[in-house]
């Protein structure tokens, strides 16, 4: 990861201890380790190269922002055709089953994240040493979002904390329940916040005010909206946080680590990379991946035109909100027709369907372009919680606790800050305001789908949405399989 990645580690401590990346297996720790793991945490530089490990797993981020987008009314999966990326085009028209390939990742990844998480946890009391505190605090807050994740996605999962597990506990292991998955990432979130500085001089490592406003994210989630409000407006409170002032510089990689950035994920475009193994990557594969198919022109690179915002959410913005729809959307021939040459530029479009537009905030730029092949090795950091978020969230929280007045506040702030004009309503019609300006503060960053979901608006937003069962993703059949058949299918599936 961007400044604190150190590839010597991969070697070592990856290959050899931590065994939980994307194998076959999500639990699977065959061979036996060439590296006596019992034996490793016996220095300080040990805890800090397994946590750079349990922050490596961020880089599959990607994954999230895509699926988040396209399985709402926002964006279309796109691309070459609808057999290239299937599970993506299967999920966009709601036939999304057990056997997908990116659902499955989400489920490897973030497990692969939780194990190297556990795996510091589990020998948290071997030495001492200064700074250690922190070192626990950032794997818990790690494991609490890897957990959250997953959580999002498929209900209840099996909750291992503080543990490897060995090869036969892997078939015993039953799923826990939602509620228990969510009072753990509380947990872990609570004892982060409580132990991690304010300020953490490490680019790309999490703070108290990111601990905080995860935390709140999952009260939120849960419709614990007096407990989120106070989360959030703590960070809000600690001042460490503002907008920026122009909201078309949110994603330059040369105005990377901003005001608004509470917890960002780090990439780098200096390393390559390749299409067998997503998550070894280094780069961030989304800009790529939402390009413009075989663009010859200025300004943007060629990519292969995946996620695809629709002409709903184009049409969605409100005539005013010029700012944020041209920050957002790419009207490919709009664009083209306002160039000096207009006639000299070209691009190509794939026959996964085309909408005409394009994800203008994650998009290869001829200025941000990493190492070949560049369409996976983007440097572009993705933003995973932002001021802006916070200030929505809390503006939620506050509401449906029945507390308007700091819910207005947070909520003009972020319009003013696009030169729209004053909310006043209260009450429902507030909700609804919030919840429409999410659609378009944050849209092509990955939380429609979830937010859908949470307000229970999923089904009169979602051509194919069946209530009952596309509230949850299935879990990968595979997995199930692994696991010797004990866990039951989410319903519907």
């Amino acid at each position: 990861m961007k400044k604190f990645n150190n590839k010597k580690f991969g070697i070592v401590l990856i290959a050899t201890v931590l065994s939980l990346t994307a194998c076959e297996k999500f639990l699977d720790l065959e061979p036996p380790f060439s590296q006596d793991a019992d034996n490793y945490f016996t220095e300080p530089s040990h805890y800090e190269l397994a946590l750079i490990g349990a922050y490596d797993l961020l880089q599959g981020s990607f994954i999230n922002m895509w699926i988040g987008e396209i399985a709402s009314d926002n964006s279309i999966a796109g691309g070459e055709s609808v057999t290239d990326s299937q599970g993506l085009h299967e999920i966009e028209s709601m036939t999304h089953g057990a056997v997908n390939r990116e659902l499955r990742s989400v489920f490897q990844w973030n497990y692969a994240g939780i194990s190297r998480a556990n795996f510091i946890m589990e020998n948290q009391d071997n030495i001492e040493f200064e700074g250690k505190d922190q070192i626990l605090a950032e794997a818990t807050f790690l494991r609490a979002y890897y957990y959250f994740q997953l959580v999002k996605y498929f209900g209840d999962v099996p909750l291992v904390v503080d543990k490897r597990l060995g090869a036969d506990e892997v078939t015993e292991i039953k799923r826990s329940s939602k509620a228990d998955v969510y009072a753990q990432i509380e947990a872990d979130l609570s004892f982060a916040s409580a132990n991690l500085n304010p300020v953490n001089p490490v680019k790309g490592r999490v703070n108290k005010w990111a601990a905080l406003a995860l935390l709140g994210k999952v009260q939120l989630y849960q419709n614990k909206f007096s407990e989120s409000a106070t989360s959030l407006d703590q960070v809000i409170n600690s001042m460490q946080y503002q907008l920026i002032s122009d909201y078309r510089n949110l994603f330059l990689v040369g105005n990377e680590g901003h005001s608004e950035a509470v917890f960002d994920i780090q990439y780098s475009g200096l390393e390559g990379g390749g299409y067998g193994c997503l998550i070894c990557l280094e780069g961030n594969a989304a800009p790529g991946f939402q390009g413009i198919r075989q663009y010859d022109g200025p300004i943007y690179g060629d990519g292969n035109s995946y996620n695809l915002p629709t002409q709903d959410l184009n049409a969605s913005f409100e005539q005013a909100d010029v700012i944020r729809r041209d920050a957002t959307i790419l009207d490919i021939d709009l664009f083209i027709s306002q160039q000096a040459n207009p006639s000299s530029i070209t691009y190509a479009v794939g026959g996964g369907g085309h909408t005409g537009l394009y994800n203008n905030k994650y998009i290869k730029k001829l200025g941000e372009i990493g190492l070949p092949d560049n369409d996976l090795t983007s440097p572009v950091n993705n933003i995973v919680i932002r001021y802006a978020d916070v200030l929505l969230m809390a503006a939620e929280a506050h509401n449906r606790a029945n507390n308007d007045g700091p819910a207005l506040i947070y909520l003009n702030q972020v319009r003013s800050r696009v030169n729209l004009s004053s909310v006043s309503a209260g009450g429902q019609a507030l909700t609804d305001a919030i919840w429409l300006e999410r659609r378009h503060e944050l849209s092509g960053e990955g939380h429609r789908f979830f937010d859908l979901v949470r307000t229970g608006q999923a089904a009169s937003k979602i051509t194919g949405f069946q209530v009952g069962k596309h509230e949850l993703f299935a879990i990968p059949q595979i997995e199930i399989s692994l696991a010797g058949g004990n866990w039951s299918q989410n319903q519907g599936y």
